[in-house]
């Protein structure tokens, strides 16, 4: 039975998108707000922008006091937050429904007025929160700056992808003010965003909100680029090793893949799913559970629209057992996979996880706002929570195949190896 959640759409004068998708189960309503800026859109010595302005956004704005946003909206009971990544910056929260209208305004208040709050000494402040959150998140932890050397090994040093999205920290302490408020003036506008309404409203009372609150920004953003074109596979295998004090080693071997909402990205994830994904996949089968030489396998397939997406398994070596012989075994499954396709069980597994997956992911009303945002931002695809399913059975076997034999070749991937460093090799 096809997914049918009631999808409306309407566009403000201003630009801005706005979607609302009624549900009365609970008497709740989630605001949810995608800006077209990420760390993509970041120039050289310019880098971890998107991710900062994602922190001062908390930090007040023309009508609201520093830390407001978060105090009032907890008052009513509400839960909040909101996130970076390369294609985009998100804003969120969950409130009663009465309260929803008071989110709006704040959203419509430091989506349009931020900068009268942007002062150096929140600069200064926010600044050193995020040095910090590098230092927790990535510099501090086993494998944190993993994915980092992943993006830098997998695209080039003049791709969007290619830096993280905590950026340089040498190039946030470089950041004037005026810096800051000529990339928000660049990227923050209502022309640039969607906002997505799903709760207990209707349409026109949702409408009728977003208008009240958005309708008075004007269309202050810089129109949006164009996506760059396909990025095709590595000419030549890349490899990274990092030996340290990690619990055990771990290979990271990833690839290049087509862009997002393709049938050839669907056609690569599934191939992924079915090499690592599952836990009845091949090389789950293979390494971990017959040659018990891996103690995990996992497997992912990220899905980017600015000309590429990425693809990588993670093998977590066991205790006593050589990582080239691990990466050569993945090299073997792939070889074996691009070669005979996905069996019909393969096929069935990896339709039946996405499908899990997705419905699980729907059945939240704050994830289901947000993959709403993000089709209609970045895909204009507003239908695209219903359709997704329909156009993931739809891809054949014969497709997930060819798209290995295309992306996933050996001599195609970049393995970042963090080593298990013995003591000989430190001293």
């Amino acid at each position: 039975m096809p997914l049918d959640y009631p999808i409306h759409q309407r566009t403000l004068a201003n630009g801005l998108r706005v979607v609302v998708s009624p549900d009365t189960s609970v008497p709740v309503v989630t605001v949810n707000l995608w800006v077209n800026v990420g760390s993509r859109h970041e120039s050289p010595g310019r880098t971890g922008f998107a991710h900062l302005f994602e922190h001062l956004m908390f930090q007040g704005s023309r009508h609201v006091a520093s830390g407001e946003h978060f105090g009032r909206l907890m008052a009513e009971g509400g839960r909040l937050n909101a996130t970076t990544w390369f294609d985009r910056t998100n804003y969120f929260e969950t409130v009663p429904k009465g309260a929803y209208e008071l989110a709006l305004w704040m959203e419509a208040d430091r989506h349009g007025y931020l900068l009268d709050a942007v002062t150096q000494e929140n600069l200064d402040n926010q600044r050193d929160v995020v040095k910090e959150e590098k230092r927790q998140r990535y510099d501090n932890v086993p494998y944190g700056k993993a994915l980092i050397e992943v993006y830098a090994a997998v695209f080039p040093p003049d791709h969007p992808y290619h830096h993280p999205t905590i950026g340089s920290m040498e190039d946030l302490d470089a950041a004037s003010v005026e810096d800051v408020h000529a990339f928000f003036r660049r990227f923050y506008g209502p022309n640039n965003s969607v906002l997505t309404l799903v709760g207990d409203l209707t349409p026109d009372e949702g409408f009728a909100a977003a208008e009240r609150y958005f309708g008075p920004l004007p269309a202050s953003a810089e129109p949006a680029r164009d996506p760059l074109p396909q990025l095709q596979p590595l000419e030549a295998p890349v490899r990274v090793d990092r030996p340290g004090s990690v619990p055990n080693t771990r290979l990271h071997i990833a690839f290049r893949l087509p862009v997002d909402n393709t049938e050839e990205f669907f056609a690569a994830s599934l191939a992924i799913d079915a090499i690592g994904g599952l836990t009845t996949s091949r090389l789950n089968q293979r390494l971990v559970r017959r040659e018990q030489a891996a103690n995990a396998v996992q497997a992912h397939a990220m899905g980017f629209v600015d000309g590429v997406s990425l693809g990588f398994f993670v093998v977590d070596v066991a205790e006593g057992h050589d990582p080239g012989a691990l990466e050569a075994g993945v090299v073997e499954e792939l070889e074996r996979f691009a070669a005979e396709g996905p069996t019909a069980v393969e096929m069935e597994s990896a339709l039946a996880q996405s499908e899990r997956s997705w419905l699980s992911a729907l059945a939240s009303q704050e994830e289901r706002a947000d993959l709403i945002s993000q089709h209609v931002l970045l895909h204009d695809d507003p239908q695209f929570v219903n359709t997704f399913l329909d156009r993931l059975r739809a891809v054949t076997s014969e497709q997930v195949r060819d798209a290995a034999r295309q992306w996933l070749r050996p001599e195609s991937r970049a393995v970042v190896a963090h080593l298990v460093e013995r003591q000989e090799d430190a001293a």
